[in-house]
């Protein structure tokens, strides 16, 4: 593998001259005034779901009366996505841990889809006088949806709101194999696979199925830097397989039961038309043919998502727990980072890195593929049916 370090044209809204001068890591300190939390944001009471997922299918011309095919995992919830909640209770973490490491730094909160939206959070920074910023988005592996969408919304918000003169926004690196990050997945893997043992289950018959959200193939082929051989799956399934190896091996180191536990990558909460292909295989899918293989326990560990949002209650806690028990298998669902101490202070711990500008030599990370780039790469993470359009925090295009 290679990344390119060349020169490129530079990208617009980057805050820090090396951060638009090529390099994929910044390693030069940079005097962020401000940290801009980007969450997807979801509906919080039946009036908003509807809202909500026009604002999320937005450009894409669905009907109201296919929104109501998802709009009922939502409904079932009240209306309420726990999303929200979530953000506000990391957003709450992080200023703790900032302030306890003697940070001086606002955190401001805004969403893709549902208020308070980015547009707010950076008028309301910008009001503050805090006009560099530095981006956690709630999703730590490369691909469109994941990482590039919200590049380009924060591009379009500094248009939108006319700040692209004063306000600069960066973005911290893909935050996958940080040890904060993975903390909770091995603790969860540990824990489910002891359990099961002390159930009376022989290790062979107990199957980790790690999942994560679908994405188009075609997306999901364009995730990640083009100067790589990722694979038919891009970056994105790349990260997503070296993150549970990685997970795997260190569980067997704490528990050698686990050393036997047969695993493998699955994919939910796909979407869009059937003739569109979509990673697979589907986590229900696989669950239906366990039994054929032996298997009499299950574990799935939500190793794409940061909280349990609608795709972990709806997708996993229910859809993946009904499979299961039609295919007569043991159940258990480990539990994402959340707000846990191991993840926020991994969170901050990324901030600090691009505060101090850290040599990436001295970057925490626990697979080959780490440390991610600071600055994302030309061509990065394409959606090949919208095109490029402008995004910060990287190289154009």
């Amino acid at each position: 593998m290679s990344l390119s370090d060349t020169a490129v044209p530079p990208v617009p809204y980057a805050s820090a001259a090396a951060a638009a001068s090529g390099p994929m890591h910044v390693e030069a300190p940079v005097a962020y005034d401000g940290i801009l939390l980007a969450g997807f944001g979801g509906p919080e009471g039946q009036d908003d779901v509807i809202p909500f997922l026009r604002n999320v299918t937005r450009g894409r011309g669905i009907p109201d009366e296919r929104l109501e095919e998802v709009a009922h995992h939502y409904r079932h919830f009240g209306g309420v996505s726990p999303i929200n909640a979530q953000n506000r209770a990391l957003k709450t973490a992080l200023e703790s841990e900032l302030a306890r490491r003697g940070i001086d730094l606002p955190v401001y909160w805004g969403n893709r889809n549902w208020a308070p939206y980015l547009s707010d959070a950076v008028t309301a920074a910008s009001e503050r006088g805090h006009t560099t910023l530095l981006a956690f988005a709630t999703s730590a592996y490369s691909s469109f949806s994941s990482c590039r969408q919200y590049r380009e919304d924060f591009a379009r918000v500094l248009e939108e709101t006319g700040l692209g003169d004063t306000v600069t926004i960066d973005k911290i690196r893909p935050f996958y194999d940080h040890p904060g990050f993975v903390a909770a997945f091995v603790d969860g893997v540990r824990e489910a696979v002891a359990a099961f043992t002390a159930d009376g289950a022989d290790s062979a018959t107990i199957q980790i199925l790690f999942t994560t959200h679908s994405v188009p193939a075609d997306d999901a082929l364009r995730s990640g830097p083009r100067d790589v051989e990722w694979g038919p799956g891009g970056a994105y399934a790349a990260q997503h397989e070296a993150v549970a190896a990685w997970v795997m091996s260190r569980v067997a180191e704490l528990l050698p039961a686990a050393a036997d536990v047969p695993w493998e990558l699955v994919y939910q909460s796909r979407s869009g038309p059937a003739s569109q292909p979509w990673l697979e295989p589907d986590i229900c899918d696989v669950i239906g043919e366990l039994p054929a293989r032996g298997r009499t326990a299950v574990a799935v560990v939500p190793l794409g998502f940061v909280s349990d949002h609608m795709e972990v209650l709806w997708d996993l806690d229910t859809e993946a727990k009904d499979a299961a028990a039609e295919a007569g298998l043991a159940f258990m669902r480990t539990p994402t980072p959340g707000v846990s101490a191991d993840f926020v202070a991994g969170v901050v711990d990324l901030i600090q890195e691009r505060l101090e500008g850290r040599p990436a030599a001295e970057r925490r990370h626990v697979t080959a593929l780490g440390p991610a780039f600071d600055v994302c790469r030309p061509g990065c993470c394409e959606n090949i049916r919208a095109g490029f359009k402008p995004a910060a925090a990287g190289l154009a295009p």
